[in-house]
């Protein structure tokens, strides 16, 4: 469908229209989820009508455009392609208002988002919450350092001292970081993965899923890490919401820290608000985190959207 001048690509599941609508925003930048809905998702359905959305510049939507709207990859125009999008979802699906749902990447463009336009939406629920990238990598990197001198990982450790305490001047360094910390994320909690759906593995759905995740790191980190998303601040933005709030955050999350989540949300004012940490559980979904994330959407979530048809 057209959105922001180009055509983008959504998935629209659910078995009742009477029910919430959920709008789902991926992370990376550019690690599409539409792919694996169907495991990840499946469940969901009977309660919400669930929208998935590949974003500018990512899987099927970077598949009619291909790398030209590289310039156009700025988290304004991402945020408003989202707002365009759930302008959209009201009218489509009858809705006054939908629930949205950030993940990482998402949860930095679900805070532009809820916070420009509250009237289209009835909650935020934001999970592995991003916050301050350069204050998050500042105080994860010891934090890895040492989880790797206490198990006497000599080549963490070697790699990570190569590359030395952030701030970094190369995407590389950046890469070296987040490898271990996704390898250390991984021995603390177990990661929940689904394989592909049928409808989106085709060799060309794959390419356009490699190529808009190439894309998007190199355009939002950028090479010398010097993108914009180096520089994502959400306090600054403004700490007052008009919808509630809430954060599902993983206890070993090295990736974004559950500390600077909790003090973000601390400093949050909203009609109402609930922080959930999830015992052994990291910044990838984990079965406890997913269970914990359908667990608020039900019961915290859900009443507060029901009765919103518009008609």
């Amino acid at each position: 469908m057209p959105i922001g001048g180009i055509e983008q690509w959504i998935t629209i599941h659910g078995q009742d229209r009477g029910n919430p609508v959920v709008l789902y925003l991926h992370g990376g930048p550019g690690n599409v989820m539409s792919p694996f809905a169907d495991g990840f998702f499946k469940s969901w359905r009977r309660h919400f009508t669930l929208v998935m959305w590949d974003q500018r510049g990512a899987g099927r939507t970077y598949g009619k455009t291909g790398p030209s709207i590289e310039p156009t990859l700025t988290i304004d125009r991402l945020a408003q392609d989202g707002i365009q999008v759930a302008e959209f979802l009201t009218v489509h699906l009858h809705q006054k208002k939908i629930i949205l749902v950030g993940a990482s990447w998402g949860s930095i463009l679900g805070i532009h988002m809820a916070k420009a336009r509250p009237d289209l939406f009835c909650a935020y629920v934001g999970t592995a919450q991003d916050v301050n990238v350069q204050g998050n990598l500042a105080a994860t990197y010891p934090r890895l350092l040492a989880q790797a001198r206490a198990t006497a990982d000599q080549q963490a450790i070697s790699e990570l001292q190569e590359i030395r305490a952030p701030p970094w001047d190369s995407l590389q360094k950046m890469l070296v970081y987040l490898r271990w910390a996704r390898i250390y994320e991984a021995k603390a909690a177990p990661i929940l993965s689904y394989g592909r759906s049928p409808e989106y593995s085709s060799v060309a759905d794959q390419a356009n899923y490699r190529g808009g995740e190439t894309l998007s790191v190199w355009r939002f980190l950028g090479p010398n890490l010097s993108g914009e998303v180096m520089q994502v601040d959400l306090p600054a933005l403004g700490t007052d919401f008009a919808i509630p709030v809430f954060i599902v955050q993983g206890e070993y999350d090295l990736r974004t820290l559950p500390d600077l989540a909790k003090s973000y949300f601390d400093r949050i004012s909203a009609p109402r608000k609930q922080f959930f940490l999830v015992p052994k559980t990291a910044h990838e979904p984990s079965p406890a985190s997913w269970d914990m994330l359908l667990k608020v959407l039900l019961e915290q979530v859900r009443p507060l959207c029901m009765g919103v048809a518009s008609r």
